[in-house]
């Protein structure tokens, strides 16, 4: 996976990916290639979606934890 990538570049790819399957735009000859790369950026964007779940709960706890 590319050092720089966001998590709304990898869900753009995987949505061009998507498009490019389902409308048949993809030859047989890169169809495993491409469903190989789509399933990188999911588990790219989940690990990134958990990640960022993880940091607003604990920004969430602390501001509850804090004196008003």
């Amino acid at each position: 996976m590319e050092k720089n990538l966001n998590y709304e570049a990898a869900y753009s790819e995987l949505t061009q990916i998507a498009q490019e399957i389902e409308t048949e735009a993809v030859s047989v000859d890169v169809l495993a290639e491409k469903v190989k790369r789509a399933s990188e950026l999911i588990a790219f964007c989940q690990t990134k979606l958990r990640s960022t779940e993880t940091e607003v709960n604990k920004i969430i706890k602390q501001m509850e934890n804090q004196p008003l």
